[in-house]
């Protein structure tokens, strides 16, 4: 399956619900080049118009799930495509229920170890069947990462979980990912620690309502300065719904 790409203020999104998004990724572990999962959202568009490497990246991605309620509000706007929300954090859970039942093999790199190992143990449990055939914390220093590239090439995995957070995980993807073996590799963020209950997840109420960013943002104030980012993409999209007019 290939989703339909459009791009919202010059920056690639794809169409895609959450069981298009888990059919996508089956189709990638089927191939033969190791391909990215990357969550893109008001914050990462806005960064990309700036950034031309990170926009490079983004147009190379095997899969850019629509992460942000704000991309989807914005596509529906600029009269491009009426697409659902797929958080990464939902996404991941869901292709590790594919691995289980298809036999593909996850390795989990990310977050301390406590956490990291805590996650293993609880995806062991959640999803009966599951191959977690390798997995290292993200405390690793230059002189030690190829070593753990060497480990996660070694381990076979088909699935690379990488929970090291933006934008450090997306530039370990675009400096790593080509001398990977494994077959799909999702940047998860902080989701290894929502797993291992380190930290909560917003409550049903602002999941719903589509205000998790705000539930984040009042739990951790310092936040402030990464939000700054949701104005701006709202003032540029109403631009370009202007100028399309």
């Amino acid at each position: 399956m290939t989703p339909d790409r459009i791009e919202v203020l010059g920056v690639p999104v794809d169409c895609v619900n959450m069981q298009q998004a888990v059919a996508a990724v089956d189709a990638m572990v089927a191939g033969d080049q190791p391909q990215a999962v990357i969550a893109n959202n008001p914050e990462k568009i806005m960064k990309a118009r700036r950034d031309s490497g990170l926009l490079c990246q983004l147009r190379e991605t095997g899969l850019l799930i629509p992460d942000g309620i704000g991309v989807v509000i914005a596509a529906r706007i600029l009269g491009l495509a009426r697409m659902e929300r797929v958080p990464g954090s939902e996404l991941m859970p869901a292709i590790c229920e594919l691995a289980a039942n298809k036999g593909y093999r996850i390795y989990l790199f990310g977050a301390d170890r406590d956490v990291n190992q805590r996650t293993r143990e609880i995806l062991l449990d959640r999803y009966p069947g599951l191959q977690v055939v390798g997995n290292h914390d993200g405390y690793v220093t230059d002189d030690e990462m190829q070593t753990v590239i060497d480990d996660i090439n070694a381990s076979n995995a088909d699935i690379l979980f990488i929970a090291l957070g933006s934008p450090r995980q997306e530039k370990w993807i675009d400096e790593h990912l080509r001398s990977m073996k494994v077959k799909v590799c999702q940047g998860v963020g902080g989701t290894f620690d929502v797993i291992a209950g380190k930290v909560n997840r917003a409550p049903l109420i602002f999941r719903k309502m589509h205000l998790e960013w705000l539930y984040r943002l009042l739990s951790n104030p310092r936040r402030i300065h990464r939000q700054t980012a949701l104005p701006r993409f709202l003032f540029a999209v109403l631009r370009e719904k202007l100028l399309v007019k």
